[in-house]
């Protein structure tokens, strides 16, 4: 844990058998992009999720005939599941009676609080965590003209939660987001200390990888820097292994939680003699099967290379047609170029 972090206790729930909250780990999740109907391609989806680390999954609940897939989904796979529900509370209702081990619910759109009330009663009496999920764009209608769109995030929230709590119901994560940084920020600060409850961050509909990442790494690393945040999720247009991958790559880099290596490559320049591009590529992809909170080093020239290949669990120092091999900051080979890969690779194996 960073020191520099002071992290925003919240209340511990548990979403299947994970703890949220509480000062546990912050948590990974994501969301499957297939037809939830599709049990096979799903539970294949969330398998491979499970691979690389991710720790609850959420599923689109769009009709009855996906409600029903979600008992096979469930008996399919690791995780906890949760079932993601707009418009038709009855949908939520159908879940619960699925299996599932967390909702989540939009209160822009899921309609009276009538209908809220009887998911609420239905979840308490299975011990069944609530994710109020306010987004950005899905707001309802505000006559106070004064309101930001953060308050405005916020004030639908807490109606939300003071529901909920009306009905002694406290197994609750509120999440607040938008795909502006700022709006989501200020939202997440404002209603950190109005409530005691777990927050998931994260920015919506953030874009492709390419820009999506970039711009949830600014969000979610500010508020993880801020204190807040018990779970979050890299929303991208693209493979949800992605998400995962790129939530891991934020969270290292704040070091509240390390799961998987550091890689650490130079961006190299003209003094390079070997193709130091290719390498971290083709290391980049291996490590990827590999769990260990350890620390590996491509380094391209004997400027930096040395000392932050010595400086890396395991590292490399090219230069032309031959690399130096550290390990805990000891030389251990010298390699030719083309064996430069495989070389580094037994030695992370190694460990």
């Amino acid at each position: 844990m960073n020191t520099n972090i002071t992290r925003r206790i919240s209340k511990a729930i548990k979403i299947g058998g994970v703890t949220v909250g509480g000062g546990a780990p912050v948590v990974v999740q994501s969301m499957t992009k297939t037809d939830t109907r599709n049990t096979k391609a799903t539970v294949r989806q969330i398998k491979q999720l499970e691979d690389i680390g991710c720790e609850i999954i959420r599923v689109a609940v769009p009709d009855a005939e996906a409600a029903t897939a979600l008992v096979d989904i469930k008996k399919g796979i690791k995780i906890p599941l949760v079932a993601d529900i707009h418009f038709d509370f009855r949908l939520a209702l159908a879940a619960l009676e699925a299996g599932v081990d967390g909702l989540r619910l939009n209160p822009g759109n899921i309609g009276e609080p009538d209908k809220v009330r009887k998911v609420a009663l239905a979840a308490k009496k299975r011990g069944v965590p609530i994710r109020i999920g306010v987004n950005a764009g899905s707001l309802l209608k505000t006559s106070d003209k004064k309101l930001t769109v953060a308050d405005h995030m916020v004030a639908a929230a807490l109606a939300q939660v003071k529901l909920l709590e009306s009905l002694d119901f406290d197994l609750i994560k509120v999440s607040l987001k938008a795909f502006d940084v700022p709006t989501t920020v200020a939202a997440y600060q404002s209603i950190a200390d109005k409530i005691p409850y777990p927050l998931h961050i994260g920015i919506t509909e953030a874009g492709t990888p390419r820009s999506g990442v970039i711009r949830s790494a600014v969000g979610i690393g500010t508020l993880l820097w801020l204190g807040i945040g018990d779970t979050i999720r890299v929303s991208l247009t693209a493979s949800p292994k992605e998400e995962v991958i790129a939530a891991y790559e934020i969270l290292k880099s704040l070091d509240p939680r390390r799961r998987g290596p550091v890689l650490v490559s130079c961006p190299t320049c003209g003094r390079a003699e070997a193709d130091v591009v290719k390498l971290a590529r083709d290391v980049d992809r291996r490590l990827l099967k590999i769990d260990k909170p350890i620390r590996v080093a491509v380094m391209g020239c004997v400027v930096n290379g040395p000392g932050e290949a010595k400086d890396a669990d395991v590292g490399i120092a090219c230069g032309k047609g031959k690399g130096v091999i550290f390990k805990h900051g000891e030389k251990v080979a010298v390699v030719e170029e083309k064996d430069f890969l495989n070389a580094l690779m037994r030695e992370v194996q190694s460990l």
